[in-house]
């Protein structure tokens, strides 16, 4: 005896696998980690409170 499939769960579980590949796909391509994306800030605040500590107060 064959088994009953229900082709909405089937097209519904193939475009769930899909979109998870692609998920991974651009995530490969594209996504960077919290730190990464911090890293350019906080190396400019860095250099700014540096900078700010050197300057003469001239009066």
């Amino acid at each position: 005896m064959t088994e009953i499939v229900n082709f909405n769960k089937a097209r519904k579980a193939a475009q769930k696998t899909q979109a998870k590949a692609e998920a991974a796909a651009n995530r490969a391509k594209f996504g960077r980690t919290k730190g990464e994306k911090q890293a350019p800030a906080l190396e400019r605040d860095k250099v700014v409170k540096l900078l700010d500590g050197a300057k003469r107060e001239d009066r």
